[in-house]
């Protein structure tokens, strides 16, 4: 039967969601172009532990709403809490490029972090649960997509914002400049305005029908289903929701301790190694750490923010063509090209930085690398994390992958800099290659083909009792 969904309604839903994944990728990134001014003016250029605390505050932010965001939207809905984190991103922009102290600094970095953490978990779930099977993949990746919009969008602020600095300039004269006093700060300010649309906007999109089905609001749920894809659809999704939760034992409560049982233990395994390999993969590194991987091909601080920008462009073009290939070439097909087509291109890029190669070969390598996750594990990622847990377990579920997502982003970001100070670049890259090609032969055997199935399917071809 043909089903006429109502298509302007579902992405104006699935983009208001997903603005969290602009948040995300803007509160993320924008450091990153602050980072040689905000040092100068806290003090901390030659602290490596205080520029690598600067740096991970966030990141551990992410943990704390990634492992909350779980239970807390199984018990008050997906919506309430997409609330929330748009209030943590508005309140975190203006604070951060308000203190003139580093703690309050690191403080209003880590509230933005919390937000971080909950977007990335609810916003891929929530397009998820509200998307017709068939086209799953594409909205989910529009999540994607937005995250590296907003990845895009901190780096043209920064490059913009960002008064030219000559090559004779110290460290004194940056300080005292316009970039040292008050550049920095609007990098942070500008995220103000995407974070206040998203509040505004978010209290216009429905709850997840899913979450209201399995929580006694059928006829809230059915409403909602009306409107994405008609009466007959709205029906049919409703038995198939039921159905799977008349299948799952009633008595049991969607917490960490179901999740952990035997029943679940092959699917969270695996959720965990997607997560944390689509950041030990090292990809991210390249937006986080822009600067070292730019200076080690030979380029000075002013042609870095450029090379940035060049890498953005890239990411949001390629995230583009996964979202047109997601649900033609499958998720598997996509994760085993990602996770092989790094391997190779680190390897390279590995043994051009041992044999001393610079100049725009290595923005090359660097553009490719940054190509090749785009279409594959970066979007994928969310969508395989969004597919494979059943309707009882999917928030927490989220939550704990999003949690080890992070985690893997936390040691990730902490220990590039003792790995390219004790390995170099080289050494470095020639780990994260030899981490894709683990991820690869294990996708090969272990990862499923998830596209064209509801969510209610994959349930029970998944689990294993």
């Amino acid at each position: 039967m043909s089903i006429n969904y109502n298509k302007r309604f579902i992405y104006f839903i699935c983009l208001v969601s997903a603005m969290g994944g602009l948040l995300f990728g803007y509160d993320w990134v924008v450091i990153g172009g602050a980072k040689p001014f905000y040092e100068l003016f806290f003090g901390i250029s030659q602290s490596p532990v205080m520029q690598g605390v600067a740096m991970s505050t966030a990141l551990v932010g992410c943990l704390i709403g990634a492992m909350v965001a779980g239970a807390l939207s199984d018990k008050y809905g997906r919506k309430p809490l997409l609330i929330v984190a748009a209030c943590l991103f508005t309140i975190s922009a203006i604070a951060t490029g308000a203190f003139n102290d580093f703690i309050a600094f690191n403080i209003a970095r880590f509230v933005g972090g919390i937000g971080i953490g909950v977007a990335s978990a609810l916003s891929p779930m929530y397009i998820a649960e509200v998307s017709p099977g068939e086209t799953r993949g594409k909205l989910v990746s529009l999540n994607q997509m937005t995250i590296v919009l907003g990845i895009l969008c901190a780096q043209l602020v920064n490059w913009l914002l960002a008064e030219p600095v000559p090559p004779a300039f110290t460290d004194t004269d940056i300080l005292t400049s316009w970039n040292g006093q008050m550049g920095w700060r609007w990098m942070f300010w500008a995220e103000t305005v995407p974070a206040a649309s998203f509040l505004l906007l978010s209290f216009f999109i429905p709850e997840s029908p899913r979450w209201q089905a399995l929580h006694g609001m059928p006829q809230q749920a059915g409403h909602t289903l009306s409107k994405i894809g008609g009466n007959s659809y709205a029906q049919s999704e409703l038995n198939n929701i039921q159905q799977a939760a008349i299948l799952e034992d009633k008595e049991e409560k969607a917490g960490l301790h179901v999740l952990f049982s035997k029943k679940y233990a092959q699917l969270l395994i695996l959720g965990i190694i997607i997560a944390v390999f689509q950041q030990w993969c090292g990809t991210n590194v390249i937006f986080n750490y822009a600067q070292e991987i730019f200076s080690a091909a030979g380029y000075q601080v002013g042609d870095v923010l450029f090379n940035i920008v060049i890498t953005g462009i890239a990411n949001v073009i390629f995230t583009i063509v996964a979202i047109y290939t997601v649900d033609r070439w499958g998720r598997r097909s996509l994760m085993l090209f990602g996770a092989g087509g790094l391997g190779i291109i680190y390897l390279i890029l590995g043994t051009c930085y041992y044999l001393h190669i610079t100049g725009f070969f290595m923005v090359i390598l660097v553009v490719s690398a940054i190509a090749c996750y785009a279409m594959s594990l970066g979007p994928v990622t969310w969508v395989l994390l969004s597919e494979i847990f059943p309707n009882r377990v999917r928030g927490v579920a989220m939550a704990t992958c999003t949690f080890a997502l992070w985690a893997g982003c936390c040691t990730l970001t902490f220990t590039f800099p003792s790995l390219n100070a004790n390995l170099g670049s080289s050494g470095t890259f020639w780990i994260y290659s030899f981490i894709c090609i683990c991820g690869f032969l294990y996708f090969m055997k272990k990862c499923p083909e998830t596209k064209g199935k509801s969510l209610e399917e994959l349930g029970k071809e998944l689990i294993k009792d």
